[in-house]
């Protein structure tokens, strides 16, 4: 023990002591809020100038309603000829011509974009709504009904569905839509962590397999010991990143969040944090939104989900990671490891596609079994454990987890302890089951 425990230190400090650590553990968080906010920013400065299009209405009903934005600049050509204002406005260079016939209201095929150069999809969707919204307020007036359109805004209704836990006492208002992110977002971070530590596991042995150091260190340390050092090593420096990374989320839900709250907002996620009930809220309030936020701040809730979290991390990685170490010793370089490591993959991405069904049912016979396989159930678990499920299901997948590991280990040391030895020499599927009766 004593011997794994120096080699567990030297693989800590080696990578937590690098400013590379500090800096990734540190700027990991602002990346995620960075790329929440991403596709908003992409879409402010990814727009062009105001396009301009010339509009030919023989109806007589559409041009007239049209309202120009920041997107599209309507200019109204009165009884004009379709083949010539596509002469002027190639001439002028302007984005193009939209012409609306006749029978728009009863042939609502009759209209054509005729442009100067590529379209898009966010013009053609600005201008198709607002025809299609000029269409319907016409054929609504049909019905000879006093603002009507006003009386069908009036009685529009959005219903916020608030969902309470019967099988549980004390339950308070849950979010699925919430639920659901949070274990897409759990989920895709166990599988970075599988696919990236595992592989920093690999790559640390066949770069010292490769300069003959193991070789070294095998005349003092047993094989074995050599592969839980590093396993155990990595697994710590992991670890430390989830540590790190869960007190700063904490500290944001206590004391961040509820400080850019609106006062309004605020006294709802209280008053739902405190067992209140939410329909007494005002109507005017999201109710998705406040019981999202009342998750968001409940620091016991986060709590109990990063603690889940390590533990499903820890015991994925040191599975994942006695299989990427048996294929590291096994190779001479990182390129012979593409074959071994595809078994190896192919469990991790197939948990990562399962992990996306869990928001249509996270109890899904086959969601069930995935969270129960030790290969594919720290993802799959992870993206359960915000819908709230049973205790048992938890400490069961963690407990085979563990099982799994401690036999993976065995296996794994098996091939270990042959595999440093082995040069010049590409190893088979076959090889390796060979190594495993020695």
């Amino acid at each position: 023990m004593r011997n794994i425990g120096l080699i567990v230190m030297r693989e800590f400090k080696e990578r937590v002591y690098k400013k590379s650590f500090i800096i990734t553990t540190l700027l990991m968080p602002l990346l995620f809020a960075l790329i929440s906010v991403a596709p908003t920013l992409i879409m402010f400065y990814s727009k062009g100038e105001t396009k301009q299009i010339s509009v030919i209405d023989n109806s007589g009903i559409i041009a007239e309603r049209l309202e120009s934005n920041e997107e599209v600049e309507f200019i109204i050509i009165p009884n004009g000829d379709l083949q010539q204002e596509l002469k002027n406005t190639l001439d002028k260079e302007e984005f193009g011509v939209l012409y609306i016939g006749e029978d728009i209201v009863t042939n609502t095929n009759n209209i054509q974009l005729y442009t100067n150069t590529s379209s898009s999809m966010t013009i053609e969707e600005s201008i198709a709504g607002q025809v299609e919204d000029i269409i319907e307020q016409v054929r609504l007036k049909e019905y000879n009904i006093e603002n009507l359109r006003e009386i069908l805004d009036k009685v529009e209704v959005n219903i916020s569905l608030t969902t309470y836990r019967n099988d549980k006492e004390d339950s308070a208002a849950s979010s699925s839509a919430a639920s659901s992110l949070v274990g897409i977002i759990l989920g895709f971070v166990l599988y970075f962590f599988l696919v990236i530590y595992g592989s920093i596991v690999m790559q640390s042995i066949i770069e010292e397999k490769s300069s003959r150091i193991l070789e070294v260190l095998v005349s003092t340390v047993r094989p074995f010991d050599m592969m839980m050092g590093k396993i155990l090593g990595v697994a710590a420096v992991a670890a430390t990143q989830i540590v790190i990374w869960g007190v700063l989320i904490i500290g944001i839900s206590a004391l961040v969040v509820p400080a850019i709250m609106p006062e309004d907002v605020l006294s709802g996620v209280e008053a739902v944090k405190a067992g209140a009930d939410i329909s007494a809220l005002s109507a005017d309030v999201d109710a998705d939104m406040i019981t999202a936020l009342a998750s968001v701040t409940d620091t016991g809730y986060i709590t109990q989900i990063i603690v889940l979290l390590l533990l499903f991390m820890v015991g994925g990685f040191l599975l994942y990671a006695a299989m990427y170490a048996a294929v590291g010793a096994s190779v001479d370089n990182a390129q012979d490891a593409q074959q071994l490591t595809t078994p190896i993959t192919i469990p991790i991405i197939f948990g990562f596609i399962i992990l996306t069904m869990v928001m249509n049912d996270p109890n899904s016979p086959l969601i069930f079994w995935c969270s129960m396989i030790p290969f594919t159930s720290p993802i799959v678990m992870m993206g359960r454990i915000p819908s709230g499920i049973p205790t048992w299901e938890i400490v069961t997948s963690l407990a085979v987890l563990y099982a799994t590991f401690v036999a993976m280990v065995y296996l794994a040391g098996k091939i270990y302890k042959v595999g440093i030895f082995m040069h010049g020499k590409k190893p088979t599927f076959k090889d390796l089951y060979q190594w495993l009766k020695y």
